[in-house]
């Protein structure tokens, strides 16, 4: 049995650093933004993970479904070393990949990265008691700014899930894309989970689910910074919305103020006007077709090996190879 380790290189002051810089810069900002990943805290985290089993949110039910048919494919294609999971979470469809790998005989090494040191050790924990002959190396980190700090055994695959590459605007999209072909050597491999573009009858419920969950986990970014930052957002004073930009191709959440409001984040001495009807974009969530998925993965110096989508065409996943 081995032990598992997990290395931290985003710690709890850097993370509130961020935060800070971030809620002052995207909230004086002209329209008003918060960054995405301050949604998940706890509370957030588990709100996300009831997303994921409602009605209207086809997304995770689409990727696992391709995972189900073509975990073996993967682990075949690439006869991975090292299984690297950026943004893991609970880890819990890459567990099809970690058996599809094992299975076929190669699989050494399990390195998942996230923000949350208490959500990465949690899920540490929890393989290691289901995988107790596989090294487990987690990372606390930020896949923006600690790539190159992943480690493991060649050749790797490094997987990205969840149509979470939507999340960045083009320009971040690229860079980011630019960033990890550097820090794979040439033939290790690339993993891309990406939402397509499709029928904004389909889309926007996913985005606007009828329970109001996805409202909740919206606002939820406002209970964020009334915790870490001394604010005092009136929480049920914002309204979500979710509307489908048809140039970008891609969904925005926001929150809407429904009345004027003077907010107040004590930790950082600013203070924050809001008129009526105001909206604070708070995510985007781009779309993707296949060109334009090869076209950006060609540029960061990715060769597409294969794709894949679910039986409806709802979901793609892209395995490329660094040239």
């Amino acid at each position: 049995m081995t032990t598992p380790k997990v290395d931290v290189y985003l710690t709890r002051e850097e993370a509130d650093r961020s935060l800070r810089t971030d809620a002052r810069l995207g909230l004086t900002s002209d329209p008003k933004w918060l960054p995405p990943k301050w949604f998940y805290d706890k509370r957030g985290s588990d709100l996300f993970e009831e997303i994921t089993q409602l009605r209207e949110y086809y997304p995770t039910r689409a990727e696992r479904s391709i995972l189900v048919a073509h975990a073996g494919d993967i682990a075949r294609r690439t006869g991975a070393h090292t299984l690297v999971e950026l943004g893991s979470g609970s880890s819990d469809k890459t567990r099809l990949l970690l058996d599809a790998l094992q299975d076929e005989g190669t699989l050494r090494e399990f390195v998942p990265l996230d923000v949350s040191e208490s959500a990465l050790r949690d899920a540490v924990t929890a393989l290691h008691f289901d995988y107790p002959a596989l090294a487990i190396h987690g990372v606390v980190g930020d896949f923006t700014e600690h790539l190159g700090r992943i480690p493991g055994r060649a050749p790797r695959l490094v997987v990205f899930l969840g149509g979470t590459i939507g999340n960045f605007f083009p320009d971040e999209r690229a860079a980011f894309l630019s960033e990890l072909r550097d820090t794979l050597a040439p033939g290790e491999w690339l993993l891309l989970g990406t939402d397509l573009v499709k029928d904004p009858n389909v889309l926007v419920p996913a985005y606007d689910d009828a329970d109001g969950v996805t409202a909740e986990f919206n606002r939820n970014v406002l209970a964020v910074l009334n915790r870490e930052l001394g604010g005092d957002f009136d929480i049920q004073n914002f309204e979500h919305v979710a509307v489908w930009d048809t140039r970008n191709e891609w969904i925005e959440m926001r929150l809407r103020s429904t009345s004027d409001a003077k907010v107040t984040l004590a930790d950082l001495n600013l203070d924050i006007a809001l008129e009526a009807g105001e909206e604070i974009r708070t995510e985007i969530s781009a779309k993707f077709r296949r060109d334009g998925i090869e076209r950006e993965l060609d540029t960061a110096g990715f060769s597409l090996d294969s794709w894949w989508t679910d039986s409806e065409g709802l979901f793609a996943l892209s395995l490329a190879q660094a040239r």
